[in-house]
């Protein structure tokens, strides 16, 4: 950084902690950032100023070769160590991971190898039988008899190999299936095989009638990746040859899998059959050949990354409320998306490349001039090469031309700008604002990042937080331990979260460099008075501090609370900044932050119940669940901010009433990613932008709680004017799915807000009112929403707090989509 940049970061920091000029002590900490040959450490700096301490941090570029890290013995190698020949760490790491919330904690098992289980892995043994058997261990929830249960998490492993299977593998709820990360490991269905799917995340069951093991819009917390799915053996003509039947919710992920099919003439193998559900997010996906690449049906979904050759129809949508699909390539496909309209009533697709593929887009029916006719389209950035048809309809009707050319912004629905309250539907060319350049890649396309798993680092590179004293068991205070071993080791280790229940009673400060990993999801939980004055709201978890730079990565926690009263915790407060040359350098992957509704939240139907007769005192789940604050920026994909509007374990049905104030708050001047997040159930917003800048965000899913308005918005929290937006003007308020102010360069593809409920009666359904307004957007705000879907909120988008859109002229099925709002 050039002496005058790191001077006026210094001083930026020093005003923003009001430090006089007295400076202390001053020490210096360095890791090795992967990709970079220097990097950025932050140097933290005590000042003294009439007896008061402020601690501050500022950006400097040091030579990794010169400065050790402080505390480590030597920083991470930025390659990696592992040689070719060296298993993938995950497989010979320490397991010890428990499930303290388990009936039997002491034996049970949250890491199996399905080797340990019988399957061999030499693509001639039928290992269905091993690989379930390992699914299965420990009483776990499946088989059509337990609805939900998080107190069975599993990873089931599988090293290196090629797993025959005649029938399919059945993911019990809360699995990660995990293959090698170095050398995916094959599953090849055999030539007799016959079952839905070669992985069926949710079977029907036997002579159920249309029953399944679990209700598709609750079928939470799974994760497949690094796999080889083979069908190939599978005759052509049955649709049996399909990788993975995949109907699921929120905090889901697809990654690192590649799907072969047969190529004939008359194939009617398939990548991915869903059929329902509510997701969710899936990418880095490789789907060669067979009928459909994808058979989607799903309320809302983000995809990510996604090549597809030599299929019959990429991606056959049979319905939905609104996807997005981010870097997208088509090749050599007959169709690239097949929309079945007007119940495909969103799709929003964004950065894709598609080359020797006769039709790009082709819709069921025509729009005939209206929006409820053929959905919603919209498409930005989209290169097409030897393309005969951009946009047809099925009767041969081409609405747009193909050819080689790059469509930059183009749509079809019912388009809006600033407060006029008339929308026109348009066929053509949408509005396409430009895009900060820190949100892009060198090709100009919207930033994505794989998920790390450290593929080339070896077990020695890691360190277990239980190896190091913390105990992760539900009762135990670690906050000091996790606060030693992260101040330690960030930088030069990678921090392995054993599987458990980590309690905290104070804040753990996440410093610059950490990467931090957990095992089935491992819950990271505030508890206790520091937490409970919602006048004083104090941070639980703490990702860097105000300035700060350096790399940041999270991978498999759940941050979340322990009743009976947190209603002043910040759950997570994100001050960290990638450093320069590391874009998505800073973030979150498969990680969420959940609230209530679990073992060891004491937050349950038995403590707070649906009727609110708890009270609110022993019912506050968390203040604001995650803060990004102005100097921050964030990558943060397949995130869930989730207050449980229901148990997960007990019955896992019943509805409770748990109150926390407030989702996503994002003051941070960019860049920012939110890709496939949602955030539901905060008693004021769910994503709230502030003087913000420089934001990506798609798609976005929010749901409002089902108590409101009784009582109404902010109860029970009060009004906070650092946190809060001013609420909308109406009798009875419900939360804010969307609150803008005074922010600049805000690009939204895709959003689905939707409000079921209204003081828990699904009545308000009928006529499409179940609450008056969902999103706001303020004059001084820069913003361009595209595809959005609403439920039930009367007015879709209000602008300084005064409802603008009816969803009334904007029918579509069970909801009502925008297809493109401008605020200028």
């Amino acid at each position: 950084m050039p002496a005058s940049r790191l001077t006026s970061a210094l001083l930026s920091c020093a005003l923003l902690f009001g430090v006089l000029a007295n400076a202390g002590e001053i020490s210096a900490s360095v890791a090795v950032d992967t990709p970079l040959a220097n990097v950025t450490a932050g140097v933290n700096a005590t000042v003294s100023s009439s007896g008061a301490e402020v601690d501050i941090s500022a950006n400097i570029e040091i030579d990794s070769h010169n400065v050790k890290p402080k505390a480590c013995h030597a920083p991470l190698p930025a390659k990696g160590t592992a040689a070719p020949s060296d298993p993938f760490w995950l497989e010979v790491i320490k397991h010890q991971g428990s499930s303290p919330h388990n009936p039997d904690p002491a034996n049970y098992q949250v890491f199996r190898n399905v080797k340990d289980f019988g399957a061999v892995g030499d693509g001639v043994h039928d290992d269905a039988a091993a690989i379930n058997a390992a699914i299965q261990a420990g009483n776990r929830c499946g088989g059509g008899s337990c609805p939900s249960s998080t107190i069975t998490p599993a990873i089931v492993y599988f090293p290196k190999g090629t797993y025959l299977v005649s029938t399919s593998i059945i993911p019990y709820y809360y699995t990660q299936l995990i293959g090698d990360a170095k050398n995916p490991p094959t599953i090849l269905a055999a030539e007799t095989f016959s079952d839905l799917a070669v992985i069926d995340a949710n079977p029907y069951i036997p002579n159920g009638g249309g029953a399944q093991y679990w209700i598709n819009q609750n079928n939470f917390f799974r994760s497949i990746r690094n796999f080889v799915i083979d069908v190939r053996r599978v005759p052509a003509d049955k649709a049996s040859g399909t990788g993975i039947h995949w109907q699921v919710s929120q905090s889901t992920s697809l990654m690192n899998i590649v799907v072969h099919m047969s190529e004939d003439e008359n194939t009617a193998h398939q990548g991915i059959w869903m059929e329902n559900g509510s997701g969710g997010f899936m990418g880095d996906l490789v789907f060669n050949g067979g009928k459909y690449g994808i058979w989607g049906g799903n309320q809302q979904f983000t995809v990510r990354n996604l090549t597809i050759n030599n299929a019959k129809t990429g991606i056959f949508s049979v319905w939905n409320w609104g996807w997005t699909y981010q870097g997208i390539n088509l090749n050599n496909c007959q169709i690239g998306f097949d929309l079945q309209t007007p119940i495909t009533a969103a799709q929003a697709i964004i950065d894709a490349v598609v080359t020797n593929t006769p039709i790009f887009i082709q819709t069921s029916t025509a729009s005939n001039g209206t929006l409820a006719a053929a959905g919603s389209l919209v498409l930005n950035n989209a290169k097409l090469n030897n393309v005969g048809a951009a946009v047809a309809v099925a009767d041969g009707t081409v609405v747009l031309a193909g050819g080689t050319k790059t469509i930059a912004s183009w749509g079809q629905g019912n388009v809006y700008k600033g407060s006029n309250s008339q929308g026109t539907f348009q066929q053509g060319n949408l509005a396409n604002p430009s895009k900060a350049s820190s949100l892009l890649d060198g090709s100009g396309k919207i930033v994505g990042r794989t998920h790390p798993q450290y593929e080339n680092y070896k077990a020695s590179d890691f360190v277990s937080v239980k190896d190091l004293g913390a105990k992760g068991d539900g009762v135990t205070d670690d906050t000091k331990i996790l606060n030693e071993i992260l101040r330690k080791y960030a930088g030069c280790k990678i921090i392995f979260f054993d599987a458990g229940h980590y309690i905290v009673t104070d804040t753990v400060y996440i410093p610059p460099n950490t990467r931090m990993v957990g095992e089935a999801w491992t819950v990271l939980a505030g508890k206790g008075p520091k937490f409970s004055d919602q006048k004083h709201p104090k941070v639980v978890f703490q990702v860097g501090k105000a300035c700060e730079t350096g790399i940041v990565e999270i991978t498999d926690i759940i941050f979340s609370t322990v009743g009976p009263n947190v209603a002043g915790a910040i759950i997570v407060e994100w001050n960290i900044h990638e450093p320069e040359s590391v874009k998505a350098g800073a973030g979150m992957w498969d990680s969420h932050i959940r609230t209530g509704g679990v073992a060891g939240t004491n937050l349950e139907n038995a403590n707070c119940p649906r009727d609110g007769s708890a009270g609110f005192e022993n019912c506050y789940a968390g203040f604001l669940s995650l803060h990004i604050t102005e100097k921050a920026s964030a990558y943060l994909e397949g995130t869930w901010v989730w207050l449980a509007d229901h148990d997960l374990d007990g019955d896992g049905n019943s509805q409770i009433s748990v109150y926390s104030g407030r989702g996503i708050l994002s003051e941070s001047q960019g860049p920012v990613w939110l890709i496939g997040t949602g955030s539901e159930h905060h008693a004021v917003y769910q994503y709230r932008l502030v003087n913000a800048a420089n934001h990506y965000m798609g798609l976005i899913q929010t749901e409002s709680p089902y108590y409101q308005p009784t009582p109404a918005a902010p109860t029970p929290f009060a009004y906070n004017p650092k946190y809060d937006p001013k609420p909308y003007k109406d009798d009875a308020p419900s939360a804010w799915g969307l609150s803008v102010e005074r922010s600049r360069g805000i690009f939204i593809f895709g959003a689905g807000l939707y409000s079921f409920f209204k003081s828990y009666s699904q009545d308000c359904i009928n006529d499409r009112k179940c609450q008056a307004q969902i999103a706001n957007i303020d004059t001084a705000s820069s913003v361009n929403i595209f595809s959005l879907a609403t439920v039930a909120a009367g007015k879709q988008i209000s602008v300084n707090s005064v409802g603008i859109i009816d969803q009334s002229a904007n029918v579509n099925g069970f909801v009502s989509t925008v297809t493109s709002w401008s605020s200028r």
